[in-house]
Parts: structure tokens; sequence; C-alpha cells
């Protein structure tokens, strides 16, 4: 997968900065057991990596990436997570791939290496235009990554029917949908109609009744797809209430954001198909294989992203020089790692996804 020669012969030092104390001390041990894994797939001794504890606050994670500062270290691997971001701007000469998939208000020296909105969002755009969908709806739950869908469907230039924020309390929740889906006046309309059937004089006026009373409503919703951004039992939650009120996954599309292949949802076999981008199952299935034959362990999705950066990494040191950070990150390079195709442009990362479908229980990949 990786290329075996180097721009030059010079140690290539890269930092790992993830929590090796406090409640998420087993999620670095197993990037630090990823990173291992790649080392030893790359199979060279010009790659040295030196894991530091980003600790719990953002003065922590400071303190571990001036000491990589002062080590010549000058690309990091990490933080995880965007608390850790806030004071980064503050070491000059590093750049950090952080593993978060948050992209708003980043450090200049962070660029975002997880798995981001508009990454999802420009696989969903594909998968519209390959079904022909004329008109999408988004729903959005008012929460704190509200500012990162709006800003992927900005990036990604989808086509936006209507975007709805909707509050997750479940009657609030109800109470939307039934708007977003004029529920009421299609079901009045059924009403009207069985109230119709039953005043005329027609000749199958018994069996007329007997199939409007195997319906819940009447008339069409104003759009062909659905686009959820929400996870676990939320987003159950919200295509119950599209079933609720006569949206069936059935005859709309229902499609989501990235569920990292939640195995809760096959047994929802009544909100099936749902549609979601993702990164390859089958590549993640086979890291899971050889990460386990390792450390006798399964890794999780962050391990495998820091397993590919590693590899990314090294893949840029081939016709690049690595202390010419600030360029490196600028001009328009693609790797292909487990996770996927990385697009690196303007010092920002994208992810080429897959698309899934779950149906019948089964996961079912569609490109």
């Amino acid at each position: 997968m990786w290329p075996i020669s180097v721009y030059s012969e010079e140690k290539i030092k890269i930092g790992l900065l993830v929590p090796m104390t406090g409640d998420n001390k087993k999620l670095g041990k197993l990037i630090i057991e990823a990173a291992r894994i790649a080392l030893k797939d790359i199979d060279t001794n010009l790659l040295e990596i030196y894991p530091k504890d980003s600790g719990t606050s953002p003065t922590e994670t400071l303190k571990s990436a001036f000491e990589f500062k002062d080590m010549g270290v000058n690309i990091v691997i990490g933080p995880i997570f965007y608390k850790n971001l806030s004071f980064l701007g503050e070491v000059d000469d590093i750049i950090f791939l952080s593993l978060t998939n948050k992209t708003i208000d980043l450090p200049k020296n962070v660029i975002s290496s997880g798995v981001n909105a508009t990454s999802q969002l420009n696989t969903i755009k594909k998968f519209i235009s390959l079904k022909e969908i004329k008109k999408t709806i988004f729903l959005t739950p008012k929460l704190d990554y509200e500012a990162e869908i709006k800003k992927g469907i900005k990036n990604s230039k989808i086509k936006v029917f209507k975007h709805y924020i909707y509050k997750t309390e479940p009657t609030q929740l109800t109470s939307q949908i039934e708007k977003i889906t004029d529920y009421k006046k299609r079901k009045q309309n059924l009403f009207d109609e069985i109230k119709r059937v039953e005043e005329s004089d027609l000749v199958d006026k018994e069996k007329q009744l007997e199939k409007l009373k195997k319906r819940y409503t009447i008339g069409n919703v104003n759009f062909d797809s659905v686009v959820i951004s929400d996870f676990d039992e939320s987003l159950k939650s919200v295509i119950t209430s599209l079933l609720y009120t006569d949206v069936s996954p059935k005859k709309k599309f229902i499609i989501t954001f990235n569920q990292w292949f939640d195995k809760s949802l096959l047994k929802e076999e009544t909100i099936q198909p749902i549609y979601y981008p993702s990164i390859n199952k089958k590549n993640l299935e086979d890291f899971k294989n050889k990460f386990f034959g390792e450390f006798n362990e399964y890794p999780n999705y962050l391990s495998l992203l820091s397993y590919d950066l590693v590899g990314l990494i090294y893949y840029l040191s081939l016709n690049n020089d690595l202390n010419d950070l600030g360029r490196l990150f600028q001009k328009k390079n693609s790797f292909k790692g487990k996770i996927g195709v990385f697009d690196i442009k303007d010092n920002k990362i994208n992810h080429r996804l897959n698309l899934y479908q779950i149906k019948n229980g089964k996961i079912i990949e569609i490109f």
C-alpha cells in the first residue's frame, strides 16, 4: 500500500498525542498499538514514533506539544478531542493531524483528519445524483454540531429543498415532524374521503371503505428523500416519527450520516431501508482481524484512522521535505489508505467514502 523509498535518509519523527491517563487511556492505547502495526507494515528504519499524553485539559495538551517541539518533532498525530486543541496555535513549526471530525475554529496549525460532514455530504450528493432524487429535505438536531452540518452543506454544494432544525425532546420532535410532513392535513384528507364514500351511492362502496380504513393518510409529502443528521436512539426516534406520520422508508429515501456499522440498526427492520456513507467496511473488518491477531483485542475506527495517518505521513515524505510543512498540506494531493482515499488541499483533509444500505437486517454496499 505504501511506497518503499523516501525523500531523504533522515529520520522521520512522528509525535502521537493521545490520552495515556484518565478515562480515555484505553482509547489512547488502541491508537498507539495501531501505529505500531503501521510501522511494522511499512517496514523502514526511517520512521520513529513518540507517544505523549494529551491529558484531560488543553493546558496539559499544550505542555506535551512543547515537549515535542524541544525533541525536533514537527508533525503530530492527535489530539483526539476537539476540546484539547484550544492552545495548540501557540506551538510554532508543528502540524497537528487531529483525529476530530470538527472543522470550525481550528488553530492554524491543526488539520482535522476525522470523517467530517463535508466528506459525508459529498458521498450523499453522489448517491442523490445516482438515484435522480429531485427534492431532499434535511433534518438536523439543535445540538453542538449543527454549525458543522451547515458548513458541510455549503462546502459540498449539495442541493437542499428545505433544512429543518429540530429539538430532540420526544414530544417536540413529534410535533415538528407532523408539521414538516403536513400530517394533520393528510390525515383529515383521509377522514373526508371516508365520509364522502360513506355518504355516496357507489356500487363498490363497501370495498372502497375497506381499502380506505387500511390507510393512515391521503396525499403525498413534497419531498423525495430525507437526510437525518442524527445518531443512535435519537436517529431511531426521528425515523419512528416519520413512520407515525405515514412517511415510509420503503417509499422515500431515508439517508443519514456515518453510523459506523451500528449493529443495533440491523434489528430495527421497521425503519429500513436506511442509507449512509462510511469508511470501507471490508478494510475495517480486515484491520480488526489483523489487530486482534497482534494484540488479542479489537480496535475502534480511530485506530484505523491513526494507522492510515502514519502511512499518509510516510507517503508525503516520498517527494517532499517534511521540514516544509507550511506547503505540504496546501497543495493538492491524494492518498489511498484503509479507510479510503484521503484528499488533501488547502490545509484540509476530506475522505472519499463508500455508501451503504441497511435492508432486511443486512448491510449492503451501494458504491
